[in-house]
């Protein structure tokens, strides 16, 4: 600290120089040896320093009891954590909060609460779920996203009732153990919420709120960086409201200690932020340059604690990557770049035709079981393999498809391309180069004896209910403008064509100059009148 205030004396930026010798905080009264027992903090990993942990049993009992209070009083109400509260059927209260740790992988809770409430009123119990299609699964997932996740949960229901009896597992360890795509976060989420099992969690809010309260400023997603935040997690999990203070900790990463803006000032736990006590100190020896204090060393300014290793420790910012006054707490915690994703062009084909009643019909075709977006429904695609494609040649691919999937194409439309949609999935920049076509007359697809139907017409509100991808209903909204668009310049262009025709018959007739009276003699029009005298005054040069 001294080392920083002879910088801020010296002109210097104060963040660039690290303290030799940092002054210590005075240690808090530790409690007694029983105590100390009683709430036993878990041990540092050997290379990290002791400055990232927690390290006297009074903090930590003082995190706990401030975060929970402003939980009890802040917390939102959401439909998982009413069930999860209220439902005594250990059964379905831990699957209610299986299927919403599910839900909210890489999702927004807003995004999830009404996907959350059909799938329990349709599956209110983990036996209601194994009865159902994938087909049916698929469906109920459509839109919500990495779709993958709704084949795990009907995946890990079917095996409950066929290998645990349907009964659920009742902790972390068996429930990572049994159910598939449940891994150490949701294991330890379910448990703890659903069974009130001491153990922490670490997801991407947990991460944030702890990288900020201990100032870990290496990758986040190192070993080491890794196993630090489980075992923060674990020091810090309220033994008697484990599952409550879970889901405080993610409370407060997602609507306070936020990625962007977070609130500072409405933190519940900001006497414990070592990230704020650094923004906190920074501005107040800013203030005192600005004001120009003749001696700083007798200044109010409080020194901060440093880790003392911070070259060598393998938590620390790495060496190099010097603390960003601009970013405040948002230095921590710091991402690795991340992999670019890959660009990939798609062709894809809109073919409609009017079905029986007369309403349009799309073609949609279903995917295969494994791989990206398995088992959902698309419009007819193929990859676009060369980004040079002529449009010809495009169009060849497209019809050689649509061929292999229809086998007699019957009267088929000409081709139109029509847009290009982007969809950006987790790791695709994926393009749908898209075209439309329309048969003439209905034409029914030819299956193999046995074989399940893997494409079908539909109309447009089977099509929205359909297990199809948020991109392929963004492709049909394209097609949907097109025609929009088309129909409204036919009837356009009709107006216009109309207007013009009435505006010859409406053409006025020459008008007679003179008109016969009922008295039998000539009497001259009123416009007449008007004009002789002018073509008088012509006549007579004036």
């Amino acid at each position: 600290m001294r080392r920083l205030r002879s910088a801020v004396k010296n002109g210097r930026t104060a963040t660039q120089e690290t303290p030799e010798n940092p002054k210590r905080s005075p240690r808090k009264k530790v409690k007694s040896f029983q105590a100390i027992k009683e709430e036993p903090l878990s041990p540092v990993p050997s290379q990290n320093s002791t400055y990232h942990y927690f390290k006297d049993p009074d903090d930590i009992s003082s995190f706990r009891k401030q975060l929970l209070r402003w939980y009890d009083e802040c917390k939102r109400e959401l439909p998982w954590r009413t069930l999860a509260a209220t439902e005594p059927d250990v059964n379905k209260r831990l699957y209610a909060v299986w299927v919403s740790e599910i839900m909210l992988q890489q999702t927004q809770v807003v995004t999830v609460i009404d996907y959350y409430n059909k799938w329990m009123k349709r599956w209110p119990t983990v036996q209601d779920l194994a009865a159902a299609t994938l087909e049916e699964v698929n469906e109920m997932w459509s839109g919500l996203g990495f779709y993958s996740r709704g084949k795990r949960l009907h995946n890990g229901a079917q095996k409950v009732m066929s290998e645990l009896k349907g009964e659920m597992p009742t902790t972390a360890e068996d429930l990572q153990k049994f159910l598939p795509g449940v891994g150490r976060y949701t294991a330890g989420a379910v448990a703890s919420i659903g069974m009130g099992q001491v153990t922490g969690v670490v997801d991407g809010n947990v991460i944030r709120v702890m990288c900020r309260t201990r100032s870990i400023g290496a990758d986040c997603t190192s070993p080491s960086v890794t196993e630090t935040l489980w075992c923060l997690a674990n020091t810090l999990v309220d033994s008697k409201r484990a599952g409550d203070f879970n889901q405080a900790m993610m409370e407060l990463g997602a609507t306070v200690c936020t990625p962007k803006a977070p609130l500072c000032s409405e933190c519940p736990i900001q006497k414990h932020c070592r990230a704020y006590k650094q923004v906190k100190i920074q501005l107040e020896l800013a203030s005192e340059r600005l004001l120009s204090k003749s001696t700083l060393q007798s200044s109010s300014v409080p020194d901060i604690e440093e880790c003392a290793s911070a070259d060598s420790c393998s938590l620390c910012l790495p060496p190099g990557e010097l603390w960003d006054s601009s970013l405040g707490v948002m230095n921590f915690p710091r991402k690795p770049v991340k992999k670019q994703p890959r660009v990939e062009r798609t062709l894809t084909c809109v073919l409609d035709r009017r079905g029986d009643g007369g309403e349009a019909e799309y073609l949609i075709v279903q995917r295969p079981s494994t791989g990206l977006l398995a088992m959902m429904w698309e419009f007819p695609s193929l990859p676009l393999e060369e980004r040079d494609f002529s449009e010809s040649k495009q169009k060849e691919a497209v019809l050689a498809q649509v061929q292999s999937v229809l086998g007699d194409p019957g009267n088929l439309g000409a081709l139109q391309h029509i847009g290009e949609v982007l969809h950006i999935f987790t790791h695709i920049h994926q393009t749908y180069v898209v075209y439309r076509c329309s048969l003439s007359e209905p034409t029914g697809v030819v299956l193999k004896e046995g074989e399940a139907p893997t494409t079908r017409w539909v109309t447009k509100a089977v099509f929205q209910q359909a297990a199809v991808s948020t991109a392929m209903k963004k492709v049909l909204k394209l097609y949907e403008s097109k025609e929009s668009h088309e129909e409204e310049c036919r009837k356009s262009g009709k107006r216009k064509r109309d207007s013009g025709s009435k505006d010859r018959k409406r053409k006025p007739q020459k008008i007679k100059v003179e008109q016969e009276t009922s008295t039998g003699k000539k009497q001259l029009l009123l416009d007449n009148f008007f004009q002789r005298p002018v073509k008088q005054a012509i006549d007579n040069g004036s």
